[in-house]
This record gives C-alpha cells, structure tokens and sequence, in this order.
C-alpha cells in the first residue's frame, strides 16, 4: 500500500517537474526569439524565474523522495548498524520540523500578499506565484516520510552500513 502511495506521488511529481522544465524551455526560447527580432516580451522574464523557482520547491520534493537530497550519510554511517536508526530518526525530525515551519511562514506570506498582483501580467496573483512555498515545503515532508519508510528497514541500514565499509574500527570485510 506505501509503496503504490510513493510511485503515484512520485509520478505526479516527475510529471509535474518536466511539465515546469518544458514551460520554462519553451518561454526562455521564445522570449530570446522574441528578443533577437526585436519584439520584447515584457513578462517572459518574470514568468521565467517563477517558474524556475517552481521547479526548485517541486524538484527537491522529488530529490527528498528519492532520497537524492543533501544529507551527510557518511555521518550517519559512523555508527553501528545497531545505534544508526536512532540518529536517522534524529535527523530526519530536524529536516521535517525545518519544512514544517517552511509551511507555517509560506502560509504567512500567503496572507500578507492578498492583492498583489505580478508586475508584467497583473492579472496574476502574487499569491498564486508565492504558494510555492507552503505547497512545496509540505510535498517535502510527505516525501521524506514516505522516503523514511523504506529508509527505516533493517535490511536497507544494514545495506548502507555494508556499502559504506562497516563501522570506524571494525573490521572490514
């Protein structure tokens, strides 16, 4: 059952993320086209990095679901087997409880730019733009406890733990 939970979400989120990367192609070619025969579009630039930031929220989701995210496994592998789900658990409340106040403040910001509206196409709302943030920070908590889930199983710790080469001072083998 979580394993057909994360292949739909990740599906939505591959297709989401190439649906950004190809609207954000498609707009940066045409605005240079554009451009170059000496006709701006005024509100390429701005659609851009609002899609480029869409693509960052939404990619790192996708990154925290495959577990491909920053971290410090090397750290974590120092322990035994025995003492590392413990420090996992540890770091992964510290990642979450980090995007849980990501959704608190993105909410916040929600509320403060009821309004507003984009410079160059002011029929859109900055609280469209801007929801990214709680949106995307939630979808990066779903991810890393879906991701957690399979992360958490003895055999896949003892995995890392082999892959790693054993633990500081043990023998190796």
């Amino acid at each position: 059952m979580l394993e057909k939970l994360k292949k739909g979400f990740q599906w939505a989120l591959e297709t989401w993320v190439m649906v950004l990367m190809f609207s954000t192609t498609v707009i940066v070619v045409m605005a240079v086209v554009f451009r170059k025969a000496g006709y701006s579009l005024g509100w390429a630039d701005e659609i851009s990095r609002v899609l480029l930031a869409w693509l960052t929220y939404y990619g790192s989701a996708l990154a925290a679901l495959r577990r491909a995210h920053i971290g410090f496994p090397g750290l974590l592998n120092r322990f035994s087997p025995n003492k590392r789900l413990p420090f996992l658990i540890l770091g992964e409340a510290f990642v979450i409880a980090f995007f849980g106040v990501m959704v608190w403040v993105g909410l916040e910001v929600y509320k403060v730019l009821e309004g507003d509206t984009l410079v160059s196409l002011t029929w859109v709302p900055l609280r469209l733009t801007q929801s990214v943030i709680p949106v995307g920070a939630f979808l990066f908590i779903v991810a890393e406890l879906l991701s957690l889930a399979e992360e958490m199983r003895p055999r896949r710790i003892s995995e890392i733990y082999r892959k790693e080469g054993g633990h500081k001072g043990e023998a190796r083998g």
